[in-house]
Order: C-alpha cells, then sequence, then structure tokens
C-alpha cells in the first residue's frame, strides 16, 4: 500500500481539486463580498453547524452500538471535509442556486487548510485520547495545502491565463475526476474488504444519521434565513455532499487509512442516494400546483 498511499491517491486528490480550480472563476469568489449573507449561512453550516452535529451524534451514539475509536475519528473527518465537487452538478439538478453552491465549495475548499487541522487535532484528543503524536495543527494544514489548495490556485490561474484551454479541458478533468473519485473509494473499501460487512454495519447507521440529520438542519435554517428556496438547496446540498476523496487521503496519510477511512467511504456511499431522494422530494414538491 506504500506507493498507494504515498503517491497515488495524494496524486489523485491533487488532479481533483485542480479539475475544482479550472471550473473557477474570480467572480465566484468576488461574489461573496457582493452577496453575502446566503454565502455566510451556508459556510457557518458547513465549517461550524456540520462538525458540531457530528461530534454530538458521537457523543450521544448508544453505548451498545458504540463505535471504535478510530471509526468516530473518521466520522468527524467526513464532517470537516469541504462539499464536494458533485454537490454542484446536483444543486443543478434541483433546481438550486449553483452560483452559490460553486462559492461554498471553491471558497471552504481553500479554508480547509485551517479548518481541517483544528477538527482532526481537537477530534484526536477528545475521541482517542493523550498524543496526538505526528498529527498536528502544522503538519496536517502543510498536507492539506499541498494537495488541496495549491492545486485549486493552479487551476484558478490556468483558467485565468489560459480560459479557452480551461473550458476545453473542465468536461474531461471532470470525467476523470469521477474516475479517480470511484478508484480512491473503492480502493478503501478494498482495504478493509476483510471486514467491510461489520465495519459498514456499524460506520454505516451513524453516517446515515449524519448525513440526513445535517442535511435537514440546514435546509431549515437556509428556509428561515436565506434569500429563498433556491438557496436553500444550494446549502443543504452543499452540506450533504462532502469531499469523501479528501477524507480518505486525510485519514490515510494522517492514521495510515483502515478504520479511519471506513466512515469518509460509507458516507460517500450514502450521500448520493440520500441526495437523490431529497432532490426527488424537492422537484415533486415544486411541480404541484
Amino acid at each position: 500500500m506504500g506507493i498507494v498511499t504515498d503517491v497515488v491517491l495524494p496524486l489523485a486528490l491533487a488532479f481533483i481539486m485542480f479539475s475544482l480550480g479550472l471550473g473557477l472563476t474570480v467572480a465566484d469568489f468576488a461574489r461573496v463580498a457582493k452577496a453575502p449573507r446566503d454565502f455566510l449561512i451556508g459556510a457557518s453550516c458547513q465549517i461550524l453547524l456540520l462538525p458540531l452535529v457530528a461530534f454530538g451524534l458521537l457523543s450521544l451514539w448508544p453505548s451498545s452500538a458504540e463505535l471504535a475509536p478510530e471509526l468516530a475519528l473518521g466520522v468527524m473527518i467526513i464532517a470537516a471535509a469541504p462539499g464536494g465537487v458533485t454537490s454542484n452538478i446536483l444543486t443543478a439538478f434541483a433546481k438550486g442556486d449553483v452560483a452559490l453552491s460553486i462559492s461554498l465549495t471553491a471558497v471552504i475548499s481553500l479554508l480547509s487548510v485551517v479548518t481541517i487541522p483544528f477538527i482532526v487535532v481537537f477530534s484526536y484528543g477528545h475521541i482517542v485520547g493523550g498524543d496526538a503524536g505526528p498529527v498536528s495543527v502544522t503538519s496536517t494544514a502543510i498536507g492539506v495545502f499541498v494537495i488541496v489548495t495549491v492545486p485549486v490556485l493552479i487551476g484558478l490561474l490556468t483558467r485565468h491565463l489560459a480560459e479557452g484551454f480551461a473550458r476545453r479541458a473542465e468536461p474531461l478533468t471532470h470525467k476523470a475526476s469521477a474516475v479517480l473519485f470511484a478508484l480512491v473509494l473503492l480502493g478503501a473499501i478494498l482495504q478493509e474488504r476483510a471486514n467491510i460487512v461489520d465495519y459498514f454495519a456499524q460506520a454505516g447507521l451513524v453516517t446515515l444519521a449524519l448525513n440526513v440529520v445535517m442535511m435537514a438542519l440546514a435546509y431549515g435554517i437556509a428556509r428561515l434565513l436565506a434569500s429563498g428556496p433556491p438557496q436553500a438547496i444550494a446549502i443543504s446540498i452543499e452540506c450533504g455532499l462532502q469531499n469523501g476523496t479528501l477524507a480518505i487521503a486525510v485519514a490515510t496519510l494522517l492514521f495510515g487509512g483502515g478504520l479511519a477511512t471506513v466512515p469518509a467511504a460509507t458516507y460517500s456511499l450514502i450521500m448520493f442516494a440520500t441526495a437523490l431522494i431529497f432532490i426527488a422530494y424537492l422537484r415533486r414538491t415544486h411541480a404541484k400546483p
């Protein structure tokens, strides 16, 4: 697994993040300053509320179904991850505010260089306990910066300097990113294939609860505070579809993979099903006279 975890996984994530950056423009970031209200609501739900909901679920989880510390840590890692690029596509399908979704994905992905290290180190101290050893805010931040922030900025710069090339390449990079995501997810499952049924039984329910509770909370909060239904749809989907590749990479790079990657794998499988059910409900509701 050495070459896979040390080389293939970081390169796959870096390419996926480069693909994200390639689809961004300066306007995606300027939009935040021009209309900050909806963005701040979405960012608060994603950065603050999601990890708090995850930690609360883990704290309240029945003792009879108590998770292994590594699995619980994996739940916090997926909760710390920013939204995935597929959230933008599904937001469009749900007739939500795609521009808001793109802005949330872009900015929160860049902010993850700060948010992920603090959440992971805090979670390690409270869930695993003891000295985190090589896992520190600084080392985690450097790792996230190299495999997330730098590729996004390179993609953004490429779009700015060679827009024609970026527009032609964007569909291909998105397709390649989808394939890489599937391969990373499959690899995480295969790594634990001997115990995957047991682990899914343990982590599947809590990740399903996290996904459903968070999407419902984000939608409810956004309906009360955001500009309108399209913005609420974008925020709820953004909070429901996490960057599973990044979560698997963080769990692998910091903790050697294993149990810590399982919640990211189960969440990544669950989130598409729940998002599609949610979208079907929205489209059916909005279609009523």
